[in-house]
């Protein structure tokens, strides 16, 4: 290497979402998951590197999970990340069994649905975004008048449909979220909540910090700074959980030094990725990162 050469300041990240919380029934759809290492959410290519300028700010913000819905009222969609021009939508928000749907059941990753309709019947979950993540998975009602929702959408897959038959409903499990490479190892992000059953079976939490589903209790809560959705509650009045915070995680050339704005949470490390550093930033709120 000669004299002061510097290589080009080009950033990767990965971008994800809070997930949506779920509710009496209806499980919460992970937060959308942008990425331009190993995969990126929905099926969709790779997102573009961001060739940074020395001195100029750029943005950051990590969505928070969704509130948890209860036996009356919905779930609350994820908030949005962001990093510079890129933006991932929250993850849906699991639908309360008696509500009517709402537009807030689709997101980064769509919600699971929830039939309080005629037996024998499927109800569509929420959609997920293009390039971000899946839909959820449909809500069924037995022969027997008993409800199982579909599981959340995933990064990965979209969420598995309710299912069973007379009185033992089985709640749809949550799609599989998305494995990025960004710090070197592997990790799952955005798995969706598992679907509530209305005394039978909950769905399990797709991989990536989706939370589980319950037949007779409050649902699992999804992961923190994972952006996985809420698992639906059923029986008893039983809550659905609430969804995960999302993640912004940054991989730049370790010769820069990177500065954030107050209010900023984060780690940065060396990389086991050779001449490379980290950072993952757990908290923001209209922040900002600069490189010198």
């Amino acid at each position: 290497m000669k004299g002061n050469f510097r290589p080009s300041l080009i950033v990767d990240y990965l971008v994800v979402a809070g997930g949506g919380g779920g509710s009496d029934g209806g499980s919460g759809g992970a937060g959308g998951l942008r990425s331009t290492i190993t995969a990126t959410g929905g099926g969709g290519s790779l997102e573009s590197t961001l060739s940074a300028v020395i001195g100029t700010t750029y943005t950051i913000t990590v969505g928070g999970g969704g509130a948890n819905g209860t036996t009356t009222t919905n779930g609350t969609k994820g908030a949005d990340s962001t990093f510079n021009t890129i933006t991932s939508n929250g993850g849906g928000a699991g639908k309360e069994f008696t509500s009517s749907p709402t537009s807030n059941q689709n997101g980064g990753c769509g919600a699971g649905g929830i039939n309080s309709a005629g037996n024998g019947l499927y109800i569509d979950g929420g959609t997920g975004t293009n390039n971000q993540g899946y839909a959820g998975g449909r809500g069924f009602r037995t022969s027997g008048g008993y409800n199982s929702a579909g599981g959340g959408g995933g990064a990965g897959a979209a969420g598995s449909d309710g299912a069973g038959s007379g009185s033992s409903p089985v709640g749809g499990n949550g799609g599989a979220g998305v494995a990025v490479s960004i710090t070197g190892s592997s990790v799952t992000y955005a798995g969706g909540g598992g679907g509530g059953a209305e005394g039978g079976t909950g769905g399990t939490g797709g991989a990536g910090g989706g939370g589980n589903g319950s037949s007779s209790t409050t649902g699992s809560n999804g992961e923190t700074n994972k952006g996985g959705g809420g698992g639906g509650g059923f029986t008893n009045g039983a809550n659905g959980g609430s969804g995960g915070s999302g993640v912004v995680i940054l991989r730049y050339p370790d010769v820069y030094t990177a500065t954030f704005s107050a209010g900023v949470v984060q780690i940065t490390d060396a990389s086991s990725v050779a001449n490379t550093k980290i950072t993952t930033i757990t908290a923001a709120t209209a922040g900002t990162v600069s490189w010198a």
